[in-house]
């Protein structure tokens, strides 16, 4: 498949990388870095917290899928880091896919766990039973299989260096 010329959309599980290797994407394709969670939290005027603690998870995913749709229809290339559950929405999945190149950043339960540890701001690790690393474990056994589905490619973001990652990503669509 010839992903040439197309924008990046980057997927996968909170910690993966989403969000700073694709603001280093983004500059070294000289293009705009969107991020939907930044999106939402600037037309909302709450945080993404303060969203899911008012308004509930359904209202934010309806959210997400909103701005996605409305990046799809969006002109000129950009990269787009997505909320780690936004692909888990089958409606979303096409609109992922009319944004651009969807990339699956890839990363163990270890690495994860350790990317997180000190990270206070994530809903869905803050609640439920169980440690870190059971709550991350859990959570992406339920959200891999999606994640892969969704996926026009697969980048795995553990074991080499940043840099290496961002060129791997920016080739993809160069």
């Amino acid at each position: 498949m010839e992903y040439k010329g197309k924008s990046v959309v980057l997927i996968g599980f909170m910690g993966a990388g989403k969000t700073s290797l694709g603001k280093a994407v983004a500059k070294l394709l000289q293009v705009p870095f969107l991020d939907t969670d930044c999106l939402i939290e600037q037309s909302e005027g709450l945080t993404i917290n303060e969203i899911f603690a008012q308004k509930g998870e359904a209202y934010f995913r309806s959210l997400e899928t909103q701005t996605v749709q409305k990046l799809g229809d969006r002109d000129g290339r950009f990269v787009l880091s997505v909320g780690g559950g936004l692909p888990l929405r089958k409606i979303n999945q096409p609109l992922l896919h009319r944004a651009g190149c969807v990339v699956y950043l890839k990363a163990g339960v270890p690495t994860l766990k350790e990317r997180l540890a000190k990270d206070t701001t994530r809903p869905l690790l803050r609640q439920g039973e169980g440690t870190l690393e059971e709550k991350i474990a859990r959570i992406l056994a339920q959200r891999e299989p999606v994640y892969l589905e969704a996926a026009d490619v697969v980048v795995v973001n553990e074991g080499k260096r940043f840099q290496e990652t961002v060129r791997e990503i920016a080739r993809i669509v160069s």
